[in-house]
């Protein structure tokens, strides 16, 4: 009889061998940031998104359990059947004040988001220049919409430029905002300038900056002194400062019009339940109103790097909550990284093909949960393993 999944042991096993393969670790209910239980342990967690420590803020959880009673525990539709609900539609204009744009569409996913934007707005004759470090839904989001796509060095706006510069009928400049796995920002107005030379929109996925950067937490846009019309589409994510789910895409009228009628992964998917909308509605509030959050998280950064630095780790040179520290092989990665686990404190290891071959990393996110004490402890962790010399 025919084996029915041909060569996926085999596969997983060559995955295994090269120290690539990925596994789960289950988090107990009950913990918040920055503690997790695993195992019956306490661990303090340095791997989460949650930069402005809102994932467990009571004030969200009794927002979403209200709404739960008003409105259920799912939407039951897309948004263009009956899904669309008032709270839906007041997280939309909040956004959209928020970002600064006429209009804010959601999207169950960031990844989604992406798709639906390059779907939407490139296809065949059409032309996308992204970043050669690009998320994962952007690369994808290329890939599929049947445009021509010319990829640029990371972070050089002159290579965009000449990228830019091909025959083409609509012409769209695609880029992170915050780098997730180095924690660098995009050279936005350089970018800007480069689109605005070739008749390009620049498109620009915030997920990791907004909430962050910028005086107000508008993002990497706001950092970088740019105005809303640098970036006629903006996309941005509700799971990681804001600390709740979901995505949105914000920009003019027309196009949050053109992605009602024309993003699949918007028309052909439940829309996210009423009271996730709700909670990220309150989350948006306090991020706005407790600028003290987004103060705290930059003084732990630079905590952070000033002991990592004393300590001789390889930084990358970011000043951002996303803290790579490169370790080069995904063996050194892993190695590292369950020696802290070990040691009380959860520090992911990231290995290709999520970033390029020989720059295996840990990946310490930093949170406005976090103290102080937090930081060195975890400086003091990493001293006690040596991962300097393990990285050498």
């Amino acid at each position: 009889m025919p084996d029915p999944e041909p060569g996926l042991a085999a596969a997983l096993d060559d995955l295994e061998a090269r120290q690539l393969r990925r596994h789960r670790r289950i988090a107990e209910a009950g913990a918040s940031l920055p503690w997790a239980r695993i195992d019956g342990r306490d661990i303090r967690v340095f791997c989460s998104n949650d930069y402005l420590g809102l994932a467990h803020d009571p004030r969200l959880a009794e927002v979403m359990a209200r709404a739960v009673r008003d409105w259920g525990a799912g939407a039951g539709a897309a948004h263009l059947v009956s899904g669309h609900t008032a709270e839906h539609h007041a997280l939309e204009e909040a956004l959209a004040r928020f970002t600064g744009r006429q209009r804010a569409l959601l999207f169950s996913t960031g990844y989604m988001a992406n798709l639906g934007v390059l779907s939407a707005l490139a296809g065949r004759g059409d032309l996308v220049v992204e970043d050669r470090l690009n998320h994962a839904s952007l690369i994808d989001a290329a890939r599929l919409c049947g445009a021509r796509v010319r990829r640029y060095r990371h972070a050089d706006a002159d290579a965009a430029a000449e990228r830019l510069d091909a025959p083409a009928r609509r012409r769209l400049l695609v880029t992170d905002g915050l780098f997730s796995m180095d924690g660098d920002v995009a050279p936005l107005a350089a970018l800007h300038a480069a689109a605005h030379a070739n008749g390009a929109w620049l498109v620009v996925d915030d997920a990791h900056g907004l909430g962050v950067l910028g005086d107000s937490g508008r993002g990497s846009l706001e950092a970088a002194g740019l105005d809303t019309t640098a970036a006629p589409v903006l996309v941005g994510t509700l799971g990681k400062a804001f600390g709740v789910f979901g995505a949105f895409v914000a920009g003019s009228d027309d196009l949050i019009e053109t992605l009602i009628n024309r993003a699949r992964s918007y028309i052909y998917t439940t829309a996210p339940p009423p009271a996730v909308a709700a909670a990220a509605r309150a989350a948006l509030a306090i991020a706005s109103e407790e600028g003290w959050r987004r103060q705290r998280l930059c003084a732990l950064v630079s905590r952070f790097r000033s002991g990592a630095l004393a300590l001789g780790l390889r930084l990358l040179p970011s000043a951002s909550p996303i803290q790579p520290i490169l370790v080069g092989t995904p063996k050194a990665a892993l190695e590292a990284s369950e020696t802290l686990f070990r040691k009380g404190f959860w520090v992911a290891a990231i290995r290709p093909p999520t970033v390029p071959a020989g720059t295996a990393r840990l990946r310490v996110t930093l949170s406005a949960a976090h103290v102080d004490q937090d930081v060195d402890d975890l400086l003091e962790a990493l001293a006690a393993a040596d991962i300097a010399r393990a990285a050498a």
